[in-house]
């Protein structure tokens, strides 16, 4: 939050958001990227025990990507990915699960705990939280190609049905959920499904105030070798744009796909944030210029009391 000549000034703006999303609700995806660091993860569950002590209703999904990396490598797993989505041989599950359900959902969870949030480990199976159905082979458009392939992701679930209630009870009872990328089907089946894919059909079953994704990087770039180049507003056609023009691509195509599914689905905004950076998460929630990109349906109407652009302006 920047330094003011006025030491209450910052104080006194950041009260009128605590005001304004009082009881509301929250959806935080946290990239693996952002967990892999100690210090790094420990400095976000303290951002978010801020936002659960102001009565915010949070709710974390986390992904794993660097860490499932890793662990194939070290089983000697292919690991091979397409357009930024993971293809799920069955070796590659059975590491998903360790890795999702185990090493990551364990430190993630064990951090909040420090930082005195009451957190409660899910998955997408519990209390059919997802279900989800195997992807059929699709085409894609692979970075940097034109053409479109046919593609067979594997043990990918698609998401065919939420079931919030297990998180609203959690909810309600002051608990912060946390869930780990894994769905399933009705048959018993267990999927790996995207971490963004999943936080945007629990933001749009949640009717959430809005969805948060912790990049490594302070928010869209029209550059990417430049963190100057920060876009801090943006709309949906904006965004298909930038995907037009290259600037999106790689692991954040499921991002912009995630963030039009939430907008479609009824969340009023959503914002691409830095994971790394001191309190970027707070800047972006509690501060008129925010720290990232804030997303929208469209540009407000002229006259509108809806601001234009920053990062937590409603």
């Amino acid at each position: 939050m920047p330094l003011s000549p006025n030491p209450y000034a910052a104080l006194k703006e950041a009260s009128r958001y605590v005001r304004l999303f009082r009881g509301k609700t929250f959806v935080v995806k946290v990239g693996g990227e952002v967990l892999t660091e100690p210090k790094i993860r420990k400095a976000l569950c303290e951002q978010i025990a801020l936002l659960w002590s102001f009565s915010i209703r949070v709710v974390v999904v986390h992904g794993g990507g660097a860490e499932l990396d890793a662990v194939c490598k070290a089983m000697h797993i292919p690991v091979q990915k397409v357009a930024g989505r993971r293809v799920t041989s069955p070796e590659v599950l059975d590491a998903a699960k360790m890795v999702f359900a185990g090493q990551v959902h364990m430190d993630l969870l064990a951090d909040l705990q420090a930082a005195g949030v009451p957190a409660v480990g899910l998955t997408g199976l519990d209390a059919g939280l997802l279900k989800a159905s195997k992807r059929p082979p699709v085409a894609v458009v692979p970075d940097g190609a034109t053409e479109p392939q046919l593609v067979d992701f594997g043990l990918v679930g698609d998401i065919d049905a939420v079931d919030p209630h297990v998180l609203s009870h959690l909810l309600d009872g002051g608990f912060v959920p946390v869930v780990a990328p894994l769905s399933g089907g009705e048959d018993g089946a267990i999927y790996n499904t995207n971490a963004d894919t999943i936080a945007s059909s629990l933001a749009s079953a949640l009717g959430a105030e809005k969805l948060f994704f912790l990049l490594s990087v302070p928010g869209l770039l029209k550059d990417v070798a430049k963190t100057s180049s920060l876009i801090p507003h943006a709309t949906l056609d904006q965004l298909a744009a930038f995907e037009a023009k290259g600037i999106i691509s790689g692991g954040m195509r499921p991002k912009a796909a995630a963030v039009k599914a939430a907008i479609q689905g009824g969340v009023p905004s959503v914002h691409l944030v830095s994971g790394l950076a001191p309190d970027a998460l707070l800047a972006e929630v509690f501060t008129n210029e925010g720290s990232g990109t804030m997303i929208v349906a469209a540009q407000p109407a002229t006259g509108s009391l809806a601001a234009p652009a920053g990062g937590a302006k409603p």
